[in-house]
């Protein structure tokens, strides 16, 4: 017990540190690429959604 409270009290090694920040960034960068996932679809949702718009413009166009 008392060797769990001094481990958790003692400054972590420079390695610990880098690992701990290595983890952090691997997450980071998932989080980013699930972010750019998600604003790509956003993209092709909205360029779809304009050549649908432009062509029922183009109808009303042609019927009038």
């Amino acid at each position: 017990m008392i060797a769990l409270i001094k481990d958790y009290f003692r400054k972590p090694t420079p390695l610990e540190v880098i690992a701990a920040e290595l983890a952090v960034a691997h997450l980071c960068k998932l989080e980013a690429e699930t972010a750019v996932d998600y604003a790509v679809s956003v993209v092709r949702y909205n360029d779809t959604r304009i050549k649908r718009l432009e062509q029922h413009i183009n109808n009303h166009k042609e019927q009038v």
